[in-house]
């Protein structure tokens, strides 16, 4: 019998997006609580010892638990998976898996730490521009091989969506719905909208971050 898996964490943060995403679309019977940003509760003795980064997200499945996103989101592909979610293969998923740690560390430190942490985090009259500029080229080019991974596939595996598109794919809300000038990518941008039709991503990772709005 599948326990009820327990998330802890805001649903405003694209890291607990990541694993709520791969939860609904693995079909898992979940718990989630606002832990973290306004909600506080990340320094409390009971936290740390589950997340001793005081972080979010945090899960527990049972007798596991686990803290950071992309850990956790292969340890649910692994348990939960089916086989075009988690390849058996290893080169195939070894494949995967390269875009998903690039995902993890260099898109999200140019989607996340660069251009949202400006158009959001920063009041207007603290932002550097151009900086912002540089931030903005940079991420063109990363989104062009992303593109030219996405020619003539609907994911990333190619016809089923895999625990990649849940680490690359979570980004691309904020990086589409970010008021700055995007480079044509004609294959992501029909990704994108393949995703947004997927009620798992439309209920987790499309949600609103106007909370987080910095004056």
């Amino acid at each position: 019998m599948t326990n009820t898996i327990i998330i802890h964490g805001r649903k405003t943060s694209s890291n607990v997006q990541t694993v709520m995403w791969a939860v609904a679309e693995l079909g898992l019977k979940f718990e989630r609580f606002d832990v973290g940003g306004a909600f506080g509760g990340t320094d409390t003795p009971e936290y740390l010892a589950m997340n001793p980064m005081g972080l979010v997200p945090t899960l527990q499945d049972g007798s596991i638990t686990l803290f950071e996103s992309c850990a956790i989101t292969r340890y649910l592909g692994a348990r939960y998976g089916n086989e075009a979610f988690w390849p058996s293969d290893l080169t195939r998923r070894a494949d995967l898996d390269q875009w998903a740690e690039w995902a993890k560390g260099t898109l999200s430190r140019s989607v996340i730490y660069e251009i949202f942490w400006t158009l959001v985090r920063t009041p207007k009259a603290d932002r550097d521009m151009n900086t912002f500029a540089v931030s903005v080229s940079n991420v063109g080019r990363l989104m062009k091989l992303l593109d030219k991974r996405l020619a003539g596939k609907n994911f990333l595996a190619g016809k089923h969506l895999s625990f990649a598109d849940i680490i690359v794919g979570h980004l691309l809300y904020r990086y589409y719905t970010l008021d700055f000038a995007r480079v044509p990518t004609p294959n992501l941008d029909a990704y994108y909208n393949r995703l947004t039709e997927r009620p798992a991503y439309a209920d987790h990772v499309m949600v609103d971050y106007s909370s987080l709005q910095v004056d």
